[in-house]
């Protein structure tokens, strides 16, 4: 049995852990509707209008908001509140261009060290890939195209390269969405995906390296013809 001395010091511990959990499922909701645009580049985010959406209180909105901006997916104004970030062109390009790198890297490693569990479980996520694919399903589309570059990052068995490419990655999530928008693009990427799990198969670091760089480097084009969003 507790003393009352105990049970003082042990009972505040619960209430950090609900707040975290609360936390980070606001942190994700938020993360979610940037990615698939339903908060699109530019929009003044209305703190009210937010917390009825998601049913809960400014607290914790406003502790997920501060990572958020962390990541660079929002930007903090004292005078104006918050918005959804926008990227300029040359921070589009940069950004691909080392992600393009943080890829071809983890696919090397990955072909030297993923299982044969691993390399099926992406083979499943690409059918259900191509099953959202011909329902013209793009958010559940994408939902499993990064699911597999994230399995492939994964496999590399590398907590800095990870570190590194997920705080890359977040910033531009919601831009490799918006790539696969015109139908040859679509099609060209599934091609893609195809020669990347031949690689794996075939645990060809060199070969997966080059796929996953052009693969990259072909989104950022494709988004820079789309042009900017405004």
């Amino acid at each position: 049995m507790y003393t009352d001395q105990e049970t003082s010091r042990a009972t505040p511990l619960l209430t950090p852990v609900e707040r975290a959990i609360l936390h980070d499922s606001v942190t994700e909701h938020l993360r979610n509707f940037i990615i698939e645009g339903t908060l699109a580049p530019g929009m003044k985010l209305n703190e009210r209008q937010l917390c009825e959406t998601l049913g809960i209180s400014r607290t914790p909105l406003r502790e997920a908001l501060k990572v958020l901006a962390a990541e660079g997916l929002i930007e903090i104004s004292p005078n104006r509140g918050a918005a959804v970030a926008r990227m300029s062109e040359a921070e589009i390009r940069e950004a691909f261009e080392v992600l393009s790198g943080l890829e071809a890297f983890s696919g090397e490693l990955a072909c030297e060290r993923i299982s044969d569990e691993e390399v099926e479980q992406i083979r499943a996520l690409h059918a259900a890939m191509l099953e959202c694919r011909a329902r013209g399903d793009l958010p559940g589309y994408y939902s499993r195209n990064q699911q597999i570059h994230d399995r492939i990052n994964l496999a590399a068995r590398n907590q800095v390269l990870r570190q590194t490419y997920l705080s890359v990655n977040r910033r531009v999530q919601a831009l490799r969405l918006r790539s696969n928008l015109k139908g040859p693009k679509w099609a060209s990427a599934i091609e893609d995906h195809e020669q990347m799990l031949v690689a794996l198969q075939e645990r060809d670091g060199a070969r997966l390296a080059r796929i996953l760089r052009q693969h990259l480097l072909d989104k950022r084009d494709a988004l820079l013809e789309l042009g900017l969003p405004r």
